[in-house]
């Protein structure tokens, strides 16, 4: 379970620092988000260079493996509005409650969880570091909620957060990021 948590916190923290990656024309965007065939929360909006971040932080951290696919997107809804929308698309009953505390190495297929920007972002400054980003961490304050979804076979691990860390310019961002990551 440590193992999971220290991965999605380095993989929210890289998302966040994706916007730091080489702008890619408007045309080469769409190329990807279109390639990228898992279901998308309707309206919200691809973020290219966040998810080119993601896998560049994957490279970096296992410089022997191809990063798996990866997307992320965020949107104006709540983080309770889509995180409904993937467990209904799922098919699974329900949200779980934040199962932090329970000691049980089973999880529920969907459930909820809270974090501190700040400690995710700490957390993430070695990543960080040897991507070369600069972004001042301390200014990560606030909590958040979020929902973990388990992957189908034919479907991808969905996280889902309010709000997040933008390291490109360094504020809490008061949107729903969607990580869909195989």
């Amino acid at each position: 379970m440590k193992t999971l948590s220290r991965w999605m916190l380095a993989l929210l923290a890289v998302a966040a620092l994706a916007a730091l990656a080489a702008a890619c024309s408007h045309e080469e965007d769409m190329d990807e988000a279109e390639a990228f065939s898992f279901v998308v929360y309707p309206g919200s909006r691809y973020l290219a260079q966040l998810t080119e971040l993601t896998k560049q932080g994957h490279k970096a951290l296992k410089p022997n493996e191809e990063p798996p696919p990866v997307a992320i997107y965020d949107t104006d809804a709540s983080v309770e509005d889509v995180a409904n929308f993937y467990v209904k698309s799922y098919g699974y009953p329900n949200i779980a409650p934040d199962s932090t505390n329970n000691l049980s190495s089973a999880k529920p297929p969907a459930f909820w969880r809270s974090g501190d920007l700040a400690v995710d972002n700490a957390n993430a400054a070695p990543l960080l570091e040897k991507l070369n980003v600069k972004a001042d961490v301390s200014k990560a304050q606030g909590n958040y909620r979020a929902v973990e979804i388990a992957p189908k076979p034919n479907r991808p691990r969905v996280t889902i957060q309010r709000p997040y860390f933008d390291l490109t310019t360094s504020t809490v961002v008061n949107r729903t990021m969607i990580l869909m990551a195989r």
